[in-house]
């Protein structure tokens, strides 16, 4: 599972929908809720400890106090760098949660795709309407596809914002949406290993 670090200029809002065991139902940046155990991080977001109805989570290195229900806002301090660090999952790939539109979608990062693509259930979560979209194809592992190409009007993938992003939107379900060179091409990439450092160039 990839962990996208605290960064500088990082804004996270993090909620307790509920606690399972040993385990905080997370919702990040108003996400779907996911189970992080105690000791683990996700998006910047670390469990340090659970006590009944309450955990102590760390947001940007400062320890807050959560109850089911509540939110907390955490911003980490640095020099205000529009930069995104990711960690490569045991196959080599990097995941991450960024919003579109202000929606929240999970994203694998795909440098062989040209634009970003989401699968039908994440534009209708998103609102996109599709009538104002393009039409057009394009080429997949299973061959040709007509798909919708459309301009996000917002990106966040953490402290990054883009506007104007390019989308195709395919006519069959992904697992996830991809984070391609629409997205990518306005970026620095540097990879170090495991680690992959996205920075906004414009």
């Amino acid at each position: 599972m990839a962990v996208l670090m605290p960064l500088p200029a990082m804004a996270q809002e993090v909620g307790l929908a509920g606690i399972m065991g040993s385990k905080a139902m997370l919702m990040i940046n108003g996400g779907e809720p996911q189970a992080v155990p105690v000791g683990q991080t996700l998006d910047g977001v670390k469990v340090l400890s659970i006590n009944g109805d309450q955990i102590m989570v760390e947001i940007g290195g400062k320890k807050r106090p959560l109850r089911v229900g509540q939110h907390a806002v955490g911003v980490s301090n640095g020099d205000g760098s529009d930069k995104v660090i990711m960690t490569a999952d045991v196959q080599g790939h990097f995941y991450t949660t960024g919003t579109v539109n202000g929606t929240s979608v999970r994203f694998v990062v795909d440098t062989g795709a040209t634009s970003i693509a989401l699968g039908p259930n994440d534009a209708r979560r998103i609102g996109l309407d599709l009538r104002r979209g393009q039409r057009g194809m394009t080429s997949t592992a299973n061959g040709q596809v007509v798909v919708t190409r459309i301009p996000l009007d917002t990106v966040t993938i953490g402290g990054i914002t883009l506007h104007n992003v390019e989308a195709v939107v395919l006519p069959a379900e992904m697992p996830i949406a991809l984070l391609g060179m629409s997205f990518l091409n306005r970026m620095e990439m540097q990879r170090d290993g495991s680690t992959m450092t996205l920075k906004k160039r414009f």
